[in-house]
């Protein structure tokens, strides 16, 4: 039996001000924090050791795993992937998601934040959220850099690295905590609950919430569930 905990950053300062963020590096909020040491506390209660622990390259995220490991009392140095970061909005980053919708219409926005394949314009490279202006990017190769994504490219990276870093673990009975962010947790799930197009676009990832998920001998799932059941979502996926 293996364990995969996944875990949406707490509730970062743009999520409150209702911002595309991205790969925009901002930090958690006061209530953000909260949820993640709620996070690492119900994890506590489960008393299964945790082997192997990820996050991406994005503060929000970080942060949320220190907490987590410090309620924890855990030191294992995690790993970290860009690979693992939420998806990149392009032109929409940094601008008000309600704004956005009185500009473009509900519906064109829904499409950009839940379609499979559907890209927002990019971001130029002379704006200070590109990427290429963060210096926790600067040792990224420009290649791996975007300019905008859709969750489908989210999903090929998120997958890849996965199945590059994360498989093999599971597959020897470790026991593994992803903290990242609503998209990449999404495309992770789509893989591994193996849903369609359709299917993913209903799937949400609630903050701070970790999603543990029981693996059998033969690697199948055989539970999922959110840890913290007064602020779980619909789970879809099982």
């Amino acid at each position: 039996m293996s364990h995969l905990i996944l875990v949406r950053h707490g509730q970062s300062e743009w999520n409150l001000q209702k911002k595309f963020t991205g790969w925009v590096d901002v930090d958690l909020t006061p209530e953000g924090k909260l949820e993640a040491c709620k996070a690492g506390e119900v994890i506590k209660e489960l008393n299964i050791k945790i082997d192997h622990f990820y996050s991406s390259f994005q503060i929000r995220s970080i942060n949320t795993l220190k907490l987590i490991q410090d309620t924890l009392r855990n030191k294992i140095q995690p790993e970290k992937a860009w690979q693992l970061n939420e998806r990149h909005y392009g032109a929409l980053t940094g601008l008000n998601k309600d704004e956005m919708k009185k500009k473009l219409g509900e519906k064109k926005i829904h499409q950009f934040r839940r379609s499979w394949d559907l890209r927002p314009d990019p971001l130029s490279k002379n704006n200070p959220y590109h990427p290429i202006n963060i210096d926790v990017y600067k040792s990224l190769r420009k290649e791996d850099i975007p300019d905008t994504e859709s969750l489908k490219d989210t999903y090929e990276r998120v997958v890849k690295y996965y199945k590059e870093n994360i498989e093999d673990k599971i597959k020897k009975n470790k026991n593994i905590l992803i903290s990242a962010h609503g998209n990449s947790i999404r495309s992770l799930c789509k893989f591994l609950f193996k849903l369609d197009e359709k299917q993913i676009t209903k799937l949400e990832i609630p903050t701070g919430n970790p999603m543990m998920i029981e693996l059998d001998k033969n690697r199948e799932i055989s539970n999922c569930l959110y840890l913290d059941k007064e602020r779980a979502q619909d789970l879809i996926v099982f």
